[in-house]
């Protein structure tokens, strides 16, 4: 006789694997110190409000920006693949193949499908080719940006394995 668990079950499984495209701590510098130069370059030595509000302004709109960049999460977990809002099951995954900077610029170069779905960050330099499985879908391939090209891929296509 098999046994049943009665205990809660949890609705969100811990992934497979997850990742954050977030920016570097470069990036975050050269993007504040940038802004930091265009809300001086508007002063300009200006009395009253021309003082204080392009540093107020400015300031915390880069940082918005900045981490609107960098929100991007992927995981592989509960049987999909999942970028941002995006989801794509893994029964419908052919292949994944981890691409280092070369191969990311081969698949996204001028010979790039226009029907595939891309999200590419370029201060990631490795990315992840899932090649689809789907008759019903006119999109050939995604093309994912990762840190980790080979985790992901590998952590993918067990997912694929697992749901078949």
């Amino acid at each position: 006789m098999a046994r049943v668990s009665t205990s809660p079950s949890s609705t969100t499984a811990t992934p497979a694997y997850a990742e954050r495209l977030r920016l570097p701590w470069w990036l975050w510098l050269a993007g504040l110190a940038t802004t930091a130069l265009l809300a001086l370059e508007v002063w300009m030595g200006g009395a009253g409000v021309r003082a204080w509000l392009p540093f107020a302004v400015l300031l915390p709109a880069a940082v918005a920006a900045m981490a609107w960049l960098g929100r991007i999460r992927i995981a592989v977990s509960e049987g999909e693949l999942q970028v941002d809002d995006a989801r794509l099951p893994a029964r419908f995954v052919a292949d994944a193949i981890a691409l280092d900077a070369d191969g990311r610029r081969e698949v996204l170069g001028v010979g790039a499908d226009p029907l595939a779905f891309v999200v590419q960050r370029p201060w990631v330099s490795g990315a992840v080719q899932v090649v689809l499985d789907d008759p019903a879908d006119p999109t050939p391939f995604w093309v994912v940006s990762s840190r980790h090209p080979v985790a992901l891929a590998e952590a993918l296509l067990a997912a694929r394995d697992a749901s078949r």
